[in-house]
């Protein structure tokens, strides 16, 4: 997927280039990257194991789990993901002995500029040109393991190039990038389906019926051993704590910090890949250990200082998370619903799209939850939903909406409110929006 934050200036002149090496952002085809892979001399084939990720909401959740919980065992952990929110060295986390780190501005550079020479020129998206690099940097330094999230699908998906990985993972799977992955859920998990190898353990969560249809044909074909959450697995909250249980055994783990329901089921889909895989031994304490510690951000993250908190209401609580469709609307209400429980306080909801998004169904979550909406346009996107749209999608669903030129006015025209009681304040609909506000705030991933 193209990338929601503007590129550092560092960057700005390469990432250019390479945009313009194709006309299209998303082209869904794997000949380009077997091409310059093959021009790199093959890296996919000089990695360290590889658990591949695909799914609709929660991939990247899932990984922030097996992350903690590979380093928390002593493992060296290469990690590649997208978008990023802020910077570009977010989607590259080089592995290192008791922690890894960032790509450095002078590494990706050159990485991208070696693919870059290799390509010689031809057309291929950014996004191909950003996985080669990864690929090219991980085969470039030592890692005892890789996680790799899909782009966008899976079966054309640039990242699908691993023959035979240590693991894939199917997180939740739901209506999203129908224009490139089709117009039904069966279309759209036979996309993600297609990163299941032969042979190779797949580890699934929950989905609904018609796409568990399709990933348990796949795996059949293809005699690939399915661990499939409610059938061989299961994860609970019990008194406040993660109960996991297959038929090894039971574990019972602190909460995640990672706030919301949902993120149980993420950090079960972890626990459950890594017992399904034959070459790490994790013990319980890296479990807990990675569970407590995994942090994955513009997830229900709770912002509690910087430069945008301090526009906000004295008092009030201030949440970034980047769901943008129904389904990651869904779990965000959920999440908001067992804050209510905790301590009440009115909600208001800031909201910016993207122009492809189905607004009333994200939306529609919220409508229970509460009347006051703030509908913002995202910045330097082009195709952002207008505002217009955007209020008139929270109208038919019969909440009051207003409008704010950004999100640093929805922030002050709250501020001048009198509130009895300091209001919890969402700000979502899109990881773009959501990199812009972290970038604003002064808190960008590390």
């Amino acid at each position: 997927m193209n990338s929601p934050a503007a590129k550092p200036s560092s960057f700005g002149d390469l990432i250019a280039r390479l945009s313009g090496l194709h006309p299209k952002r998303i082209d869904l085809d794997l000949t380009r990257m077997q091409r310059l892979l093959e021009r790199l001399d093959h890296p996919e084939r000089r990695l360290p194991p590889v658990i591949h990720v695909a799914g609709t909401n929660g991939k990247g959740s899932t990984i922030a789990y097996l992350r903690a919980i590979l380093e928390a065992a002593g493992l060296r952990v290469h990690v590649f993901t997208s978008p990023y929110l802020v910077r570009i060295n977010e989607c590259y986390r080089l592995g290192r002995a008791g922690g890894g780190a960032l790509v450095s501005d002078d590494e990706l550079s050159a990485a991208l500029e070696r693919c870059e020479q290799a390509n010689a020129g031809a057309p291929i998206t950014i996004f191909e040109m950003e996985t080669a690099a990864a690929f090219y940097l991980f085969a470039e330094h030592p890692a005892d393991v890789l996680l790799l999230e899909v782009g966008l699908g899976g079966r054309l998906d640039a990242t699908n190039v691993i023959d035979a990985p240590l693991a894939v993972v199917i997180a939740p799977v739901s209506m999203d990038h129908t224009e490139f992955l089709g117009q039904t859920l069966t279309a759209i998990a036979g996309e993600k389906a297609a990163i299941i190898k032969r042979g190779v353990p797949a580890i699934c969560a929950e989905q609904a019926t018609e796409a568990m249809a399709v990933i348990e044909a796949q795996a059949r074909r293809l005699r690939a051993p399915l661990h499939a959450a409610g059938q061989h697995w299961q994860v609970s909250v019990e008194r406040g704590r993660l109960v996991y249980q297959d038929d090894r055994g039971l574990m019972d783990l602190a909460a995640p910090r990672l706030f919301g329901r949902h993120q149980f089921d993420n950090a079960g889909l972890a626990i459950a890949t890594l017992r399904a895989q034959a070459v790490f031994r994790i013990g319980t304490a890296a479990y807990e250990a990675g569970i407590v510690n995994a942090e994955w951000p513009a997830r229900m993250q709770r912002l509690a200082s910087g430069a945008l908190v301090e526009l906000a209401p004295r008092g009030c609580e201030v949440w970034l998370d980047g769901g943008h469709n129904a389904e990651g609307g869904r779990v965000v209400a959920a999440a908001l619903g067992d804050l209510e429980e905790r301590v009440s306080r009115p909600l208001v909801v800031i909201v910016g799209m993207m122009g492809n998004k189905d607004a009333n169904g994200f939306l529609a979550n919220f409508a229970g939850l509460t009347r006051h909406i703030i509908a913002v346009q995202i910045p330097d996107r082009d195709n952002a939903m207008p505002l217009d749209r955007l209020a008139d999608a929270v109208r038919q669903l019969g909440m009051r909406v207003e409008t704010a030129p950004g999100v640093e006015a929805a922030l002050r025209s709250l501020a001048g409110l009198a509130y009895e009681v300091p209001p919890r304040i969402l700000i979502t609909g899109s990881l773009y929006l959501a990199g812009h506000v972290l970038g604003l705030n002064g808190t960008p991933p590390g």
